[in-house]
């Protein structure tokens, strides 16, 4: 028999010079189990939207929350057993069988929108509960936790698949336009991030940014976070950077923290607020890219960047 022992210690980002502590918090008054792009389902049952407000409760078998959607609060089960509540009303309920299990699912006037786990993509009318449009896809072997809910703009429905695309449908013609590839990896090709920047489309997968408008533009990056304001894109990436590109994807500055998890990003007036998983705000300068570091409480709360926050809870995080 042979014995082999040894450890082995993994680096984490450990700054050497660190301004004072963070000091804008509040309590979340309850634990996080589930997340979205837009909303928290907490232990208690009740929903917490971006804006901060709690308040509607979902029902106690729907395990999941999609995401909040014109008015809406959306939940689902495993069996595709979908509710929308309603944020004004939370007496107005309705309910969809939809018999397969959904990734993510949007709201607009009078159509829901669906992205399933199979990554199939529907339309349905949300008063007499017809099927409206239906269409396959290349189904996807893993998934990043981040899936992007459909997009409307006017008739238009852009859905962020679990491959890697970017399909527009028009909802009044029942019909798919476009599909703009992304990416193509094979695992964990999903859209995190989805945005209209001016007059371009910006998608991210884990691997790759596009700028589309009138050519499509891609650029390799491992992304992590992502934002705009209203003159750049800003990244942060698994190898620790911070970077700001051009609105056709040029690297205009970058910043690199050795052995940094970045847990999330808000662009606020002329900063970017970047949550480290040690416990660190690293505070970066839009123009001059100078950063200042603060050590920052990270357990169960609201941490508060002017009049936006992260909602922090065992890693998960919302942006509001």
């Amino acid at each position: 028999m042979v014995l082999l022992s040894g450890c082995s210690t993994k680096k984490v980002f450990e700054p050497k010079q660190v301004a004072n502590d963070w000091e804008k918090y509040a309590d979340l008054k309850g634990e996080i189990v589930d997340i979205s792009s837009n909303a928290a389902l907490l232990d208690n049952g009740k929903v917490l939207n971006k804006d901060g407000k709690i308040g509607i409760q979902i029902e106690s078998e729907h395990k999941r929350v999609l995401g909040e959607s014109d008015g809406w609060i959306l939940s689902s089960a495993i069996d595709g057993n979908l509710t929308v509540t309603s944020q004004k009303n939370p007496q107005l309920i309705k309910n969809f069988n939809l018999k397969n299990t959904i990734a993510t699912a949007g709201i607009k006037d009078n159509i829901l929108a669906v992205l399933f786990a199979n990554n199939e993509i529907a339309l349905y009318d949300m008063n007499s509960k017809e099927l409206l449009l239906k269409e396959r896809s290349a189904k996807a072997l893993a998934n990043d936790i981040r899936i992007v809910q459909p997009y409307f703009m006017n008739d238009l429905v852009i859905f962020s698949t679990l491959d890697g695309k970017i399909i527009i449908v028009n909802s009044k013609m029942k019909k798919r336009l476009r599909t703009v590839i992304v990416s193509s990896d094979d695992y964990f090709n999903n859209i995190i991030y989805f945005s209209i920047f001016g007059d371009k489309i910006i998608a991210a997968s884990d691997s790759k940014v596009l700028a589309l408008s009138q050519k499509e533009v891609r650029a390799k990056f491992e992304v992590r976070n992502i934002a705009h304001d209203e003159k750049n894109i800003y990244i942060t990436t698994k190898q620790g950077e911070v970077i700001s590109l051009t609105p056709s994807l040029q690297v205009e500055s970058k910043v690199k923290f050795p052995f940094a998890h970045f847990l999330g990003m808000i662009s606020d007036g002329d900063n970017l607020y970047v949550l480290e998983k040690e416990g660190y705000m690293i505070v970066v300068n839009k123009k001059t890219f100078d950063y200042t570091i603060h050590e920052v409480d990270l357990d169960d709360g609201l941490v508060f960047v002017g009049d936006k926050a992260f909602y922090v809870n065992n890693e998960k995080i919302l942006i509001k």
